[in-house]
């Protein structure tokens, strides 16, 4: 399955981390990259937050709040917790922020992504 993952975070969330922290989630953070292709879509969302270390999720695409949109990439999961699992460690679910993912379909009759 493919996810598209919206990173929402404020800088100043991120700045205040300790600079080895920071090092080590950006060192984490090439796994969303890696996975998948940029395009773009809508669907029924899942915001992951991990403000703690432990991943949380939430249903409504407003709990990523005021931040401001900080990136985004598609992912390719077996399933919605697999990809939860790899963006729960990225920076913005890490800092205060949060990743909307949003599931994919790949339409083999017309060859090009659509929602599910």
């Amino acid at each position: 399955m493919r996810f598209l993952c919206l990173a929402y975070g404020a800088e100043r969330d991120w700045l205040e981390l300790p600079e080895l922290r920071r090092e080590e989630l950006l060192a984490q953070d090439d796994v969303p990259p890696q996975r998948g292709a940029l395009v773009a879509a809508v669907g029924e969302p899942t915001v992951v937050r991990a403000w703690d270390g432990t991943p949380t999720t939430s249903p409504d695409a407003d709990a990523t709040g005021s931040a401001p949109l900080a990136g985004f990439s598609v992912l390719e999961a077996t399933d919605l917790t697999e990809a939860i699992r790899l963006v729960a460690g990225t920076p913005c679910a890490v800092a205060g922020g949060a990743i909307e993912i949003r599931p994919l379909l790949q339409e083999p009759a017309l060859g090009h992504l659509a929602v599910l």
